[in-house]
């Protein structure tokens, strides 16, 4: 078969930084003539993009190699990702795995594996994570109303419970100049939003190991970028979320009042234990800035439940922290041990996988409970939402400025804009249902 006739599929597991950089393998692979299919399809040609993050990685993985075979049994199957670079041998022993690449080899899939024909053996490519210091440009392109812009790449912290420095390397950056450059072409799609994306976003600027530029200058940089009608901040490290980038944010023409800013715990016992750059004084402190400067902004927050050490009164301490800030959602993680960890190497104290399962659904409650509240604060308000393109029961649903999910009832003139709306009922499922408003 010639090469450029060859179909590829790619499915990826993890977070947004991994779905931008699938986006950018996909075009690699367009640009060279290959065509590119759905996972169903029985493609020639299948690229596994991993995480290390998600409980199970090694089940994930196998799942989706199983699930590639049953479409096509003479596919060649490379994993590449997160998981990939933290454990390659034991990848390559799966059956069917045709190659693995790690964290720099997979941007070069196609110098390194040529034609792709399979060799009987699975091809291992990765170098130790040291050598990964180069920054690898990527954004997503596929679903017009947003994209994931990549700005950052690894992370210098050092947090006990975690494998990204292991997996992705150093802390490392586009410059702003090329960042830019993306964002214009960007522009010139049907895309309406974007959000930027890294592993430690808020530590942008590191080229070759020096501190060239800042956030908050890439932050004014893309503020002056024509064509973009949103930009969202994924995710921002407490301690790195400073006063003058929240109040930019305010007063800003295209960024969203939405933050994601990680907690993963209330405790300040444990945020020791794990690592983390402050205690939970800041962390409130970021909050009421949030709140002063933007007093309908929506703040999310990740939290880790079950970490080694947390006890009751450590775990209480989180849930009355959070239930006491003026938070709007949050994403809990339930701990699980992570090889060449601190906290599964040296840490005593594990907590019973069971008081870490009710943990977990308490939190997860309070969840529901803050979201509710807050989108209930947003009734009989007027905003705009960017619409998508789901249908579900005759309704369409969309986002608005700080990220409240709405609902109209389904008309295709709606797809993919931005409309002004009115909030009206806290559905059923938790949505927002609206009126869509000719005239603000």
């Amino acid at each position: 078969m010639n090469t450029n006739m060859k179909t590829v599929a790619f499915y990826t597991l993890g977070c947004k930084l991994n779905f931008s950089e699938t986006s950018s393998i996909s075009r690699m692979f367009i640009e060279e003539g290959y065509s590119k299919a759905e996972f169903s399809d029985g493609a020639d040609i299948y690229i596994i993009n991993t995480c290390s993050v998600t409980e199970n990685a090694d089940k994930k993985c196998k799942k989706v190699v199983k699930e590639a075979l049953k479409h096509n049994p003479s596919a060649f199957i490379a994993i590449i990702g997160c998981y990939a670079q933290l454990k390659p041998q034991e990848i390559a022993e799966i059956p069917g795995v045709d190659a693995v690449l790690g964290a720099s080899e997979k941007f070069k899939l196609l110098e390194l594996l040529g034609s792709f024909d399979k060799k009987g053996k699975a091809q291992v490519f990765a170098q130790e994570i040291e050598e990964a210091n180069e920054f690898n440009n990527a954004y997503s392109i596929g679903d017009r109303t947003r994209t994931f812009l990549k700005v950052q790449d690894g992370c210098d912290y050092s947090c006990t419970f975690c494998t990204i420095p292991m997996a992705r390397g150093a802390s490392r950056s586009d410059s702003i100049e090329n960042i830019i450059s993306s964002a214009r072409e960007i522009a010139q799609t049907d895309v309406k939003e974007v959000v930027l994306t890294g592993v430690n976003i808020g530590d942008f600027g590191l080229q070759n190991g020096q501190r060239e530029e800042s956030f908050f200058d890439l932050v004014k940089a893309l503020d002056d970028v024509e064509g973009i009608d949103r930009i969202r901040i994924s995710s921002i490290e407490p301690n790195l979320l400073k006063d003058e980038i929240i109040s930019f944010v305010a007063a800003s023409k295209r960024f969203m009042p939405h933050f994601h800013v990680p907690l993963q715990s209330g405790s300040n016992k444990i945020l020791k234990l794990m690592r983390r750059r402050y205690k939970r004084e800041l962390y409130a402190d970021r909050v009421a800035k949030i709140k002063a400067d933007m007093p309908e902004a929506c703040i999310g927050v990740d939290v880790i439940v079950g970490f080694p050490g947390e006890t009751e009164e450590d775990f209480l301490d989180t849930y009355n922290f959070l239930n006491e800030l003026d938070i709007s959602y949050l994403h809990v993680f339930t701990y699980s041990e992570r090889d060449n960890t601190i906290a599964k190497d040296e840490l005593d104290d594990s907590v019973p996988i069971h008081e870490r399962n009710k943990r977990s659904k308490m939190l997860r409650g309070l969840s529901e409970k803050k979201k509710r509240f807050f989108y209930e604060t947003q009734l009989e308000k007027n905003s705009k939402a960017l619409f998508e393109e789901k249908i579900e029961d005759g309704k369409i649903s969309g986002w608005t400025d700080n990220y409240v999910k709405v609902t109209v009832p389904y008309d295709p003139l709606l797809v993919n804009e931005i409309k002004p709306i009115k909030l009206k009922t806290v559905n059923t499922e938790g949505n927002v249902d609206a009126i869509e408003m000719f005239e603000l």
